[in-house]
């Protein structure tokens, strides 16, 4: 394959990173590899629209004053994500403000920012964040467009399953496999036409249809790992008397409940339920559940000895069990992202090895203008039928 192909099928593979990164992140609730700004909170640093690198918050290590960073607000427009800056620094979390902003988010009514809200820090260089300009803007027609289609083929097919983040794995690997089964039926595999002329090839391969499908796989897989699990708050009130409420607890006594761990697919999965603030604990804190089973564990809260309401949080860890359970521990224990990486690597490997071994390493290719003249399409068709 010449160097200009090479090039060119890179440049496919990272535009299809990129729409998939901004897509599935914006359906996930959590920005993967890009985000954006909407609104112009944060100018002049990010205009309404404006794209950004986001480092997974358990990747950009240690959060301090004058990072941007994209947080689960708790009052902002009603709620979800926002990307601000850390302002300052108290004992009970970070306090944050837009730059465009005269007041900070704690000044109109948002909670504190606690470790567990944040989900992602802008990458900056020389202190500098690294804007990419428009490319929000190009993410959010298209994801508008997406939407529309969802919408339009769920309510015409009947299946409501064809919207949300489900329903986008399912569109993305029907687009691909009717590419692929197209790209088949039009040009067949090189054994079949050993007369054809070379000379006349341009080069184009399945590669990158295979590679589509290992993404869109390795995209759900990641879903499946990513949507249930997270960060679980409790709101804990510390009270001068015994409540029958849960949550409402007698200072400096400990209350447990119990923490359920569902289980609707068909693989079986791995959990790690741990403490995300002080005052919890959980135990066990490693839950195996089967297919479509379901697991439990018991989380305990601790009231301060201080009166008052204290947000306290557990994050879970869920990941595929396609790896020995011992390989996911110490994976983990490596870092919480270093077993997605491992099982999307798996599962993308698999569908790519498994695509090159059934072409047997000859890949079809989509012939020339002049090749396509000599043989008429139906008999290109009949051929592959008969």
């Amino acid at each position: 394959m010449s160097p200009r192909r090479l090039l060119s099928i890179g440049l496919q593979v990272a535009a299809v990173l990129v729409v998939l990164s901004l897509v599935v992140g914006q359906f996930l609730g959590q920005p993967i590899l890009l985000s954006f700004v909407e609104t112009g909170s944060m100018q002049p640093t990010l205009d309404p629209g404006d794209g950004f690198v986001a480092i997974p918050a358990p990747v950009a290590g240690g959060i301090g004053v004058g990072d941007v960073v994209t947080f689960e607000a708790q009052e902002i427009q009603g709620g979800g994500l926002t990307t601000h800056r850390v302002v300052d620094e108290t004992e009970r979390g970070y306090i944050t403000q837009g730059d465009n902003n005269p007041f900070t988010d704690q000044d109109g009514g948002e909670p504190v920012v606690q470790e567990a809200d944040v989900v992602a820090k802008a990458l900056t260089v020389g202190g500098n964040v690294v804007v990419i300009p428009y490319l929000g803007t190009v993410a959010m027609a298209f994801q508008s467009a997406l939407e529309g289609i969802q919408t339009w083929l769920a309510v015409t097919l009947g299946f409501r399953s064809l919207q949300g983040t489900q329903g986008l794995a399912y569109l993305l690997f029907g687009l691909s496999i009717v590419a692929y089964a197209a790209d088949w039926l039009l040009t067949g595999s090189t054994r079949d036409r050993p007369e054809r002329d070379r000379s006349r090839d341009d080069g184009t391969s399945v590669t990158f249809i295979l590679v589509v499908l290992a993404l869109v796989l390795m995209s759900t897989a990641t879903a499946a790992m990513v949507v249930p699990g997270g960060t679980q708050e409790y709101g804990v009130v510390s009270a001068e008397f015994e409540s029958e409420n849960p949550t409402v607890i007698e200072r400096g006594t400990s209350q447990e409940l119990e923490y359920v761990v569902p289980n609707a697919g068909l693989v079986p999965v791995r959990t790690y339920i741990e403490p995300a603030s002080p005052g919890v604990t959980v135990d066990p804190q490693r839950v195996a559940v089967g297919p479509r089973g379901e697991g439990s564990t018991t989380v305990t809260l601790t009231a301060p000895d201080e009166t008052g309401y204290y947000r306290m949080f557990v994050v879970e860890h869920r990941y595929l069990a396609v790896l020995p359970p011992a390989v996911i521990d110490g994976l983990h224990e490596v870092h919480p992202w270093a077993p997605i990486v491992a099982i999307d690597a798996l599962l993308g490997g698999g569908i790519l090895l498994t695509g090159f071994v059934l072409l047997r390493g000859e890949p079809a290719r989509i012939r020339g203008r002049e090749s396509r003249r000599t043989t008429p399409l139906h008999r290109r068709l009949l051929r592959k039928l008969y």
